[in-house]
């Protein structure tokens, strides 16, 4: 248990096979391992964590996934590809969680050193916040190390209030929309491994990500397999052309 007053603490992977900018991204290989493989072996060293839940469609392209995660010996669950807060709730409901991490197959580098100080900081202040997160709207980290840790009830309750398309696409958007207000008290943190780094991105969407995503962990992982953030940053400065061309993909993509 995350050794608070016995809650389970899971976390929670999207990952799908049809992606509209980047199909079977999740499973493009880097040094001889699938990403979803390399996400999930770094997520496992995060601390405080209890558990892992690969949440993926019922459709059959996403077979794939599943096998992978049962052959990594993972909790698996199969629901709606468009509903995607539905699934994610009904994953959380099949390994009894109290609290959620969510993490997106987009993030196959997530620094499990982070991650458990997100979950700290949960912890610490969970009786006043239902949703710590260093993600946007005030994100603290290079796009790719996204952590966001909240109670599962309280995802259950948007769940069974929302039908907004937003939400139902965007998971725990519903906890700092600014509609909501402070209903939901979120809060966002900050990291010193990651500062002065928001700006940067480690997250996979394009072919460009890809090629940066595959070349920095094959060259970090040969000296250090549990590589953390302040590796990553480093890393991607140094080879600013690699990460130029990720910036300069979401420009175009977005004229």
């Amino acid at each position: 248990m995350s050794g608070d007053a016995g809650l389970k603490c899971v976390a929670t992977i999207e990952a799908r096979m049809t992606s509209t900018r980047l199909p079977g991204k999740v499973l493009m290989p880097a040094g001889g391992k699938p990403l979803l493989q390399i996400l999930i072996e770094r997520l496992r060293r995060a601390p405080c964590l209890d558990g892992i839940v690969l949440a993926t469609t019922e459709n059959s392209t996403d077979d794939p996934v599943v096998a992978l995660g049962h052959a990594m010996g993972v909790s698996v669950f199969r629901g709606s590809e468009d509903d995607v807060l539905g699934r994610i709730c009904d994953a959380l409901r099949t390994t009894q969680a109290d609290i959620c991490v969510e993490v997106t197959g987009d993030c196959p580098l997530i620094d499990p050193r982070i991650v458990g100080e997100v979950i700290r900081e949960f912890l610490k202040t969970k009786d006043r916040h239902s949703y710590v997160s260093n993600s946007d709207p005030h994100r603290s980290v290079p796009a790719g190390l996204d952590v966001q840790v909240f109670w599962a009830k309280a995802l259950y309750q948007l769940d069974a209030e929302t039908i907004d398309p937003e939400d139902r696409e965007h998971v725990s958007y519903g906890f700092y929309r600014p509609e909501s207000g402070s209903r939901w008290t979120p809060r966002f943190i900050a990291h010193p491994s990651c500062a002065g780094a928001e700006e940067l991105l480690v997250t996979l969407d394009y072919a460009e990500d890809y090629t940066m995503i595959k070349q920095l962990h094959e060259e970090l992982s040969v000296t250090s397999p549990v590589y953390g953030a302040t590796d990553i940053i480093r890393w991607v400065r140094a080879h600013s052309d690699l990460q130029q061309r990720c910036q300069a993909v979401r420009m175009s993509c977005a004229r």
